[in-house]
């Protein structure tokens, strides 16, 4: 799998206070696992609103980041028109924290439900592939 990753990402990433330096690279790793565990070919990796954003082809975008008003908490952020965290929170509310419609959030002294963040990954990777199902209306 080839990771187009933008020379400015690799700064952002390494400049996150500890621990979501370790923390937000975990997230970041999952969703490069996910994807070539999906069979996926290239990632792109970039800024989008200054957070380390990540797309594929046929995919919906994924964002990391710590959140600014929580600083005990960082998150993974999803298009909020896509109707991706409403399906999230259909499989997963009781055991994911959501912030409204357009984010997974973490608490940093707590592991990762990785089963279920693969899956939500999954679902946002192959999101205009699998749009149309009635699960995943906006």
């Amino acid at each position: 799998m080839e990771v187009l990753t933008q020379d400015d990402v690799k700064e952002v990433l390494e400049a996150y206070p500890s621990p979501f330096d370790q923390k937000i690279k975990n997230l970041r790793q999952l969703i490069l696992d996910t994807a070539e565990a999906e069979g996926v070919s290239r990632v792109v990796e970039s800024l989008k609103w200054g957070e380390p954003a990540y797309l594929v082809k046929g995919g919906s975008t994924i964002r990391i980041n710590t959140i600014k008003n929580r600083p005990e908490h960082y998150a993974m952020y999803f298009i909020c028109s896509t109707g991706l965290v409403k399906t999230f929170r259909i499989l997963y509310d009781d055991l994911l924290q959501f912030e409204g419609k357009r984010a997974i959030v973490f608490h940093k002294n707590e592991g990762l439900p990785i089963t279920q963040l693969r899956h939500c990954i999954s679902l946002a990777l192959n999101y205009h592939r699998i749009k149309h199902l009635p699960m995943l209306g906006a």
